[in-house]
């Protein structure tokens, strides 16, 4: 019997779960992944992890909960960087150590560092790290890492071209019956955890779809143009996300025929505090383009957050079609 490896699906898995997956299946492993996000599972998740948590933690232990009696490892990685310079939230930094901390009855965790802050080539021995669990032979376990890396820059690809990563992991296409309304270009700008979850984000990104959205995220941004924009900030971003976020913000701005910005955040995210407030200030400052806030908690409701959505699309096709795109606030 293969060894089973289990995976939650939350946090970064909405990235790296195709490199993840295929590696431990190129070593012989055979990978589980926890149920979609459900009331049940994030029930589990607050009840388990501390209060002052953000809500994908919450999530994240709700899903680690629901992997438990059903595998031999949970793949939980001390993920400190995954880009050069940059460091991703310090609570993802900790999360094996909350979760070995918290839960009771786990198997046992792989809960290698990744850390790239120095250099990339730290990415190999941590899989070889990882790999060492299911083989000693090191040029199979590279092997298997060469392909990982193929199916994550494959991945990549379809995220850039607009395909959400529920269409890619179930390989459908979205069955979407647009209304016959005016159709919108809207960027919406957050964590991939935030946004990509269907539950989480309260099927947000569908229901923009089936209002004649188009739909531009960060991953449909070129690296290379978020560095270029990254560069008209004072100091260097020291967040892989927040460089993420504020350079493809900045190139939303510049691109023509953008109808609004719709920043995604999760309460308690102390990165999403000061990051949304920066993409905010540069809106408000360069342009006329309409910008919300929507903010998630395992408190939110679902009516409101409709309510809140349908108001600003509503709001924007308003100005289109009678203000010359003249600005309502002067």
């Amino acid at each position: 019997m293969p060894k089973t490896v289990g995976i939650p699906r939350g946090l970064f898995f909405y990235e790296y779960y195709p490199l993840w997956k295929r590696f431990f299946e190129e070593l012989g492993a055979q990978v589980i992944l926890s149920e979609p996000t459900s009331k049940q599972i994030l029930d589990a998740g607050v009840k388990s992890c501390v209060d002052e948590a953000c809500l994908p933690l919450k999530v994240f232990h709700g899903h680690v909960l629901n992997l438990v009696g059903k595998v031999d490892y949970l793949f939980i990685p001390r993920l400190t960087s995954v880009s050069k310079n940059e460091y991703i939230c310090p609570k993802i930094g900790g999360l094996p150590d909350m979760i070995k901390h918290t839960l009771q009855g786990l198997p046992r965790i792989i809960d290698t560092e990744i850390n790239l802050r120095k250099s990339s080539s730290n990415a190999y021995k941590a899989a070889y790290e990882i790999g060492m669990n299911f083989s000693s032979n090191s040029t199979e376990i590279r092997k298997a890492y060469k392909k990982a890396l193929q199916s994550h820059e494959a991945h990549k690809e379809k995220l850039k071209s607009g395909i959400l990563p529920d269409e890619i992991f179930s390989k459908k296409s979205a069955r979407i019956h647009p209304k016959k309304e005016l159709t919108l270009d809207i960027a919406v700008i957050g964590h991939a955890y935030n946004l990509f979850d269907s539950y989480v984000s309260m099927e947000m990104l569908a229901k923009l779809r089936k209002n004649n959205i188009n739909i531009h995220t960060i991953d449909m941004v070129d690296e290379s143009d978020i560095n270029q924009m990254h560069k008209a900030l004072r100091k260097r971003m020291f967040w892989n996300f927040g460089r993420r976020a504020v350079g493809s913000a900045l190139h939303f701005l510049g691109r023509e025929g953008m109808d609004g910005v719709i920043y995604v955040m999760s309460f308690g995210c102390g990165v999403d505090s000061f990051v949304c407030d920066m993409v905010e200030r540069r809106i408000r400052q360069n342009s006329d383009i309409p910008f919300i806030v929507l903010t998630l908690d395992e408190h939110s409701g679902e009516a409101g957050m409709d309510t809140r959505l349908e108001a600003f699309i509503d709001m924007i096709r308003w100005r289109k079609l009678n203000e010359s795109n003249i600005p309502a606030y002067g």
